[in-house]
C-alpha cells in the first residue's frame, strides 16, 4: 500500500488561515499540491469529465492510513474542473479520548473547511434523527447547485462513511432518492472506483450514465434501486474483492 505524505506546511497554513479570516481557496490548486509526490493511475481517462453539469460518484475507500480525504484530493488533482463536494458535516467516531475532542472540533471546524473551498456540508452517516432538518436542508443545496448557471460538477461517496476492509456497503436510506432528484435534472453521473495496488493509487473512471428507473416505483423502491444502480457503476470499475455487496 501507498504511504500517505504529510501535507505541505504551507497548504496547511493557508487553509487554516482561510478557515479563521473567512476566505477561500481552490480545493483543485490544493489538490494538485498534496498529491504531488503521490503514485496516482488514472484508468479510463477518456471518461474524466470535463465540464458540468454532472455528478461524480466514487466509493468511499478506506484503510488505517488512507482516510476519505485522500479520495477527495486525488479525484480532486485529476479533474480540470474545481469540483463541489458532498463532505460530512462533523465526525462521529469517538471510542477513544483523542477521537472524542476530533469530534468536538470537528463540529465548528468542518461547515467552515466547507466554506473555504465551497463544499456541501452533510450531517454524517449513519443518519441521527436530530439531524433531520439539516439533512433536508443539504439535500435542497445539492439540488440547487447541480442546476446553477454555469453548470457544476458535484461530487458525491454514496456510501458516506468508512465501509469495513474498503469493501463497498450499500448507501444509507435516502441516499437513493437524493440521486433520482439529480437525475430528473437531466444531471449525467460520472462513477469513479478508487483503489490501491502495491504502490500506486488508481482511479479508474467509467462511462456517464443516467438512471432510468421503471415508471411506478414506490419511494422506498426507488430509493434502493438508485442506489443499487449507482454502486453497480462503481463496482464494476473495482477489484472483485472489493465489490462487497455488489460482487
Amino acid at each position: 500500500m501507498a504511504e500517505m505524505p504529510s501535507f505541505p506546511w504551507q497548504t496547511v497554513f493557508g487553509a487554516a488561515w482561510a478557515v479563521f479570516s473567512g476566505g477561500k481557496r481552490s480545493l483543485r490548486q490544493d489538490a494538485l499540491r498534496c498529491t504531488r509526490d503521490l503514485k496516482i493511475q488514472v484508468l479510463g481517462s477518456q471518461h474524466i469529465p470535463q465540464t458540468g453539469p454532472g455528478v461524480v460518484l466514487v466509493n468511499h475507500y478506506y484503510r488505517p492510513g488512507f482516510s476519505a480525504a485522500w479520495i477527495g484530493l486525488c479525484v480532486s488533482a485529476v479533474v480540470p474542473q474545481e469540483l463541489v463536494w458532498v463532505m460530512s458535516a462533523a465526525w462521529t467516531e469517538a471510542d477513544t479520548f483523542s477521537k472524542k475532542i476530533k469530534a468536538a472540533l470537528s463540529v465548528p471546524l468542518y461547515p467552515r473547511l466547507a466554506r473555504v473551498y465551497g463544499l456541501i456540508p452533510m450531517p454524517p452517516m449513519p443518519p441521527r434523527s436530530h439531524e433531520v432538518t439539516d439533512r433536508a436542508r443539504a439535500v435542497r443545496h445539492i439540488l440547487a447547485v447541480a442546476r446553477q448557471n454555469p453548470p457544476a460538477l458535484l461530487a458525491i461517496a454514496p456510501e458516506g462513511q468508512d465501509p469495513p476492509g474498503g469493501v463497498l456497503m450499500r448507501p444509507p436510506v435516502g441516499v437513493g432518492r437524493m440521486l433520482a432528484k439529480l437525475s430528473a435534472s437531466a444531471v449525467s453521473f460520472y462513477p469513479v472506483g478508487v483503489y490501491e495496488q502495491d504502490e500506486v493509487i488508481l482511479l479508474h473512471f467509467g462511462p456517464s450514465f443516467r438512471l432510468m428507473l421503471p415508471m411506478g416505483l414506490n419511494v422506498d423502491q426507488i430509493d434502493r434501486q438508485a442506489a443499487d444502480m449507482a454502486m453497480q457503476a462503481i463496482a464494476a470499475l473495482l477489484p472483485h474483492d472489493l465489490r462487497g455487496v455488489y460482487a
